[in-house]
């Protein structure tokens, strides 16, 4: 009776995501169906074989099929429906606010306009807080296996949409890329007014942490798992509480651990670090947020009050305002008292 009161607990809860790549939800229905649309093929028979082919021994792996997957899409309409799906599927798991992750430079390379991506990414998020309640910032991100001269033409096709673009970020093949690589171009984003974040600490060292924190000038850590491998470091993040978003089946499905009943998080949340649950790329690691949430309560044996702890710290750690942030952490105080 706990696992089933604790998993509708979790179903309940007011939640927020700021780790989630949009073509990271992108589910084998429906990239048959926009494949077919834009008149493409996909090198799997049908969407069994494509769903079996989501079986990855590292993050290299998971990358490959991930642009392979993106490659479908090309028009407008295509990233306005992979947002949309998401949205609603989340809607439906008590999601309120959303900041997400965008790759241009995957659909650019292909002759893809930026704007056509960004207009239909942001169209959808615009319906989906008018139509579903979910507020939303939108982050861009820089694929570090590319040079700092890309992610530079990047920035300049970004900087006339401020007005939809809150922050930077910095994402894909981590090992053999740190964050200094990318430090020119971060600096130019924080003088043009973008919040920054990257993606440090998933399979690269601590260090990567240290250079996201001191050259890249982060908000919050992306995955950050690593942090614990550096006493210091994990001193630095407590004092300071700076975010970090973990993503519990990410890291089980790209090996980063072995077993759920492995993730560092009970030892982070112990350290008091600001730790978040999120779902990452959930249509290839098998979850969204309750799957999330479930995997590691259910795991790691975490009670009611770790698990509001763990949804009033995604409030926390969000762009939101402060009375925003106050109204969501107390709706979760309240939910907690009330079960």
């Amino acid at each position: 009776m706990k696992d089933a009161s604790i998993q509708t607990f979790i179903e309940g809860l007011p939640k927020t995501e700021l780790h989630l790549h949009i073509e990271g939800t992108f589910e084998p229905e429906l990239m048959f169906k926009i494949a077919k649309r834009n008149h493409l093929k996909i090198d799997y028979a049908d969407v069994e074989a494509l769903k079996r082919a989501y079986s990855f021994n590292n993050l290299q792996e998971f990358l490959d099929i991930y642009y392979a997957g993106a490659s479908v899409l090309i028009k407008e309409v295509d990233f306005y429906d992979i947002t949309w799906a998401y949205l609603t599927k989340v809607s439906g798991q008590n999601v309120t606010h959303v900041e997400i992750f965008f790759d241009p430079q995957t659909h650019t390379d292909r002759g893809v306009p930026f704007e056509t991506v960004l207009n239909g990414i942001y169209k959808a998020l615009k319906d989906g807080q008018e139509q579903l309640g979910i507020s939303f910032k939108l982050i861009m991100s820089f694929l570090r296996h590319l040079d700092e001269a890309s992610a530079f033409k990047t920035l300049e096709q970004a900087l006339p949409h401020k007005d939809k673009i809150f922050a930077v970020g910095l994402d894909s093949s981590e090992v053999g890329n740190p964050p200094s690589k990318f430090k020119n171009v971060f600096k130019k984003a924080l003088e043009e007014g973008f919040l920054t974040v990257a993606h440090a600490g998933e399979e690269g060292p601590s260090e990567y942490i240290w250079e996201a924190l001191d050259l890249l000038m982060v908000t919050r850590i992306d995955h950050g798992n690593r942090c614990l491998d550096d006493p210091k470091l994990v001193k630095r993040l407590a004092e300071q509480q700076i975010p970090l978003t973990l993503c519990p089946l990410s890291n089980l499905e790209l090996k980063v651990v072995r077993d759920l009943k492995e993730h560092p998080l009970p030892t982070m949340m112990a350290h008091d670090l600001l730790v978040t649950i999120n779902s990452d790329d959930p249509a290839y690691f098998g979850g969204y947020m309750n799957e999330n949430y479930w995997g590691v309560a259910q795991a790691l044996n975490l009670s009611k009050p770790q698990i509001a702890t763990l949804a009033k710290n995604g409030f926390k750690a969000s762009w939101l305002k402060n009375d925003e942030k106050q109204k969501y952490i107390d709706e979760i105080e309240d939910y907690l008292q009330r079960h």
